[in-house]
């Protein structure tokens, strides 16, 4: 009997985490595999370019939420992959990525409904209950059959929260797999010759938090150190929505843009992004993802954050939490080469996919 198997997407990391995973699956003749975008981020760059980017096929299931608060995306997510669940098709098995607002309601559907659900990129924690993602980790893991881990310290986390032995399943860093998947359209991308940079020469920035980008104060001292330090570093910053919107609420926007050596740029999809990632001297951000890239490729990654739930990629790999008014020493303790050199942690290393496939298969075949 064929197991159905549903991928649930919502924002450009949970992309890269169901790609390779969805291409391993859809090669096997005992599961029918569906990608349910919840439509939770609905800038093109941001996700549906991404899908051909990542040679994803069309979803199979669009949802369209779109924005608003958090109660008002959980609320939709919840009403609209139950109506599928009920009406359309219910799965054997959920898979659920990340820590973003979908991923916390379609577990909850599924597990209300007694499917079995697993959550990718498990136990990872921050300890910092007023992020949003923290409370959605939290609230994916209590209620989540198996619990897919991407390094020790989320089995241990997960330990320290109660959860059974049974239940911990550490698998790898499926970003990784991505890249992998992608390297050779990554290299051949050449996307700093796009934006008229050399390689290693340029500092990627990313920024979206709450904490950096909507309190007007820490946002200008920011944007500030960014336009000080892009005259020692030409800095290419892909500006999120979120972000932008806040910069031209703040009276910000139009004063980033006469400063030539910090390049505004759109949201990027996988390929290109990750083509300006591979080749920067170092990366400013607060993304979660990028951290973990940034450890993989060893450049140094300057985290404009209080905490991380990545805690591996500081003591493991090459990642540093930084506060704004530190961002112009740290940045120039990387350029001039004093900054740590990272090891890969174990299992990133390409083939997490293939490790879940064999996972889900035995899975599936005890459920049947």
């Amino acid at each position: 009997m064929v197991q159905k198997i549903h991928l649930i997407a919502a924002a450009r990391p949970n992309f890269m985490k169901i790609a390779p995973l969805y291409h391993a699956l859809s090669k096997q003749n005992w599961c029918d595999v569906k990608i349910i975008h919840t439509g939770q981020h609905y800038d093109a760059n941001m996700s549906d370019d991404i899908f051909a980017d990542l040679m994803l096929p069309e979803p199979h299931f669009h949802l369209g939420v779109g924005g608003g608060s958090h109660a008002t995306q959980v609320g939709k997510v919840m009403i609209a992959y139950e109506d599928i669940c009920l009406n359309i098709e219910r799965p054997d098995l959920l898979i659920v990525v990340g820590d973003v607002n979908s991923t916390a309601a379609c577990a909850q559907v599924a597990a209300k409904l007694h499917i079995t659900v697993a959550h990718l990129e498990a136990g990872l924690r921050s300890g910092d209950r007023r992020m949003p993602e923290e409370i959605n980790r939290l609230v994916t893991d209590a209620i989540c059959d198996y619990l897919w881990t991407p390094s020790p310290d989320a089995d241990e986390n997960l330990r320290n929260e109660g959860h059974p032995e049974s239940r911990i399943i550490r698998v790898g860093n499926i970003m990784m797999d991505s890249f992998e998947l992608l390297s050779k359209k990554i290299d051949a991308e050449n996307a700093p010759a796009t934006y008229g940079l050399d390689k290693e020469d340029y500092g990627v920035v990313t920024l979206h938090r709450p904490s950096n980008v909507d309190d007007p104060k820490i946002l200008k001292i920011l944007m500030d150190s960014l336009v000080e330090n892009s005259a020692k570093l030409k800095l290419i910053f892909a500006v999120h929505p979120r972000t932008k919107n806040s910069l031209e609420k703040n009276n910000l926007w139009n004063d980033l843009q006469k400063h030539d050596n910090l390049i505004l740029i759109a949201p990027l999809s996988y390929v290109p992004f990750m083509s300006l990632v591979k080749s920067a001297k170092l990366i400013i951000t607060d993304s979660g993802g990028i951290q973990e890239e940034a450890t993989y490729l060893d450049i140094p990654c300057l985290t404009l954050r209080e905490n991380t739930e990545r805690p591996i990629t500081i003591t493991q790999g090459t990642n540093k939490l930084v506060k704004a008014e530190d961002l112009s020493e740290n940045i120039d303790q990387a350029l001039i080469g004093n900054w740590r050199h990272g090891t890969r942690p174990e299992n990133w290393d390409g083939r997490t996919a293939h490790r879940i496939t064999e996972i889900i298969k035995n899975l599936l075949v005890k459920i049947d």
